[in-house]
């Protein structure tokens, strides 16, 4: 049995770094600033917008441009005898959704805004201006995730053991304990060589200990002591699913056939291989667009840009090979990877689904457990199979300790 980690932005936050798309557009916001201050001009414009300084000087500009982020981004939005600014209709939309909410996803206000057109039977010219936005938008998010510095200092000690933790019973769903059985079974009719090669290519990756107790002594009509030997219950291969373009991922996987990360949506170092787009194929418009028989309206669906390499057919090669147990760590499970999200949560090899969220407060309620299992429900369509395979909040626990 194997395990497959999947790592969204809350990962990269979790140590510490500013990868969100509201830290992104705080940057964008900044470059501007840098732009005016820097070419003593008084108007900036791109595809994205058009903004005109209407009174600040010089040192007031250098002292906005050192400013915090958010004061900085407010003071933009907040003060037009400062700035006029012409927000095109994809960056008014991002503009507003960080004004409201604090954070945005540029993904899914891209797929909504194209859903927008083509059904409203809006221009083509105005979807190719969309689509070039989205593009200029990814080439600057590139720029700024390629600024961000990571190394081994970021790496936690309260991830490492949650990510090559044992199985648990109490994990895997009714329908899959007998792919739990046949996993211990397995390691017990190998060769000692085998075993101890396996132990030591994890090393001192999972929590203390070499024994684990068994409450269950007795299921699947097989009966175990007490206690296994921790081997038994540690995972034949690790796959690290990295759905951000950073290699925070990489600071956890150890050299060995055992562990591998897959960049499913690219990386920073071929900015040609770079994914960004939606992917919400289960989504009821989806079909309507397809029907549409326009190429433009497709250019930036994931699971076609999947095709450009080989990382997603590594993918199905891991969930086709054994039974899976899927961690999250930091992934939202929102739509815009909706498809790929399906074909992983429903497939038949799927043992588990275990959440670690995010807690922000010492109150009972002070997390997003429940957020995040609505956001894993949207990627089934079998409600029932869903309940037995998320493992309830009693087993689960916050992805880093506060």
């Amino acid at each position: 049995m194997n395990r497959l980690v999947l790592i969204g932005n809350g990962f990269d936050l979790a140590h510490g770094l500013k990868t969100s798309y509201a830290d992104f557009i705080y940057w964008y916001c900044r470059s501007v600033i840098s732009y005016l201050l820097l070419q003593s001009k008084d108007v900036y414009e791109d595809i994205l917008c058009k903004t005109i300084n209407n009174k600040l000087d010089y040192y007031n500009l250098r002292d906005l441009y050192h400013s915090e982020n958010e004061e900085l981004y407010n003071f933009i939005n907040n003060n037009e005898d400062a700035f006029v600014i012409d927000y095109f209709p994809f960056f008014e939309r991002i503009h507003k959704c960080i004004e409201t909410k604090g954070w945005v996803d540029i993904e899914s206000d891209y797929y909504e805004l194209l859903k927008k057109y083509v059904l409203e039977n809006t221009s083509e010219a105005q979807i190719e201006t969309l689509n070039t936005q989205l593009h200029y938008l990814q080439e600057k998010l590139v720029e700024y995730l390629n600024s961000i510095e990571i190394s081994d200092k970021l790496l936690r000690t309260d991830i490492r053991p949650k990510i090559y933790a044992p199985f648990e019973i109490h994990d895997i769903s009714l329908e899959s304990r007998q792919a739990l059985v046949n996993h211990i079974l397995s390691g017990i009719n190998a060769d000692k060589g085998s075993r101890d090669t396996k132990l030591s290519l994890y090393g001192n990756c999972y929590s203390s200990g070499r024994i684990t107790s068994y409450k269950e002594k007795f299921f699947c009509n097989v009966v175990f002591n007490d206690e296994l030997p921790i081997e038994l219950l540690l995972p034949n291969h690790i796959m690290l699913l990295n759905f951000n373009y950073t290699h925070t991922a990489d600071l956890y996987c150890k050299k060995g056939y055992i562990f591998t990360v897959n960049q499913i949506h690219g990386d920073l170092n071929n900015p040609k291989s770079v994914i960004f787009g939606y992917g919400d194929e289960l989504d009821n418009d989806y079909r309507t667009i397809v029907n549409k028989n326009e190429n433009k309206f497709l250019e930036n669906i994931k699971s076609i840009k999947y095709l450009e390499a080989d990382n997603y057919r590594r993918l199905l090669s891991f969930i086709e090979a054994e039974p899976y147990q899927i961690v999250i760590m930091g992934h939202s499970c929102g739509n815009s990877d909706r498809t790929l999200l399906n074909t992983l949560f429903e497939h038949k090899n799927c043992v588990s689904i275990k959440p670690y969220y995010y807690k922000w407060g010492k109150g009972e309620k002070d997390d997003n457990y429940i957020d995040l299992v609505q956001n894993i429900s949207r990627n089934f369509k079998d409600m029932k199979l869903m309940r037995d395979r998320v493992v309830n909040k009693t087993y689960c626990k916050p992805l880093v300790s506060n």
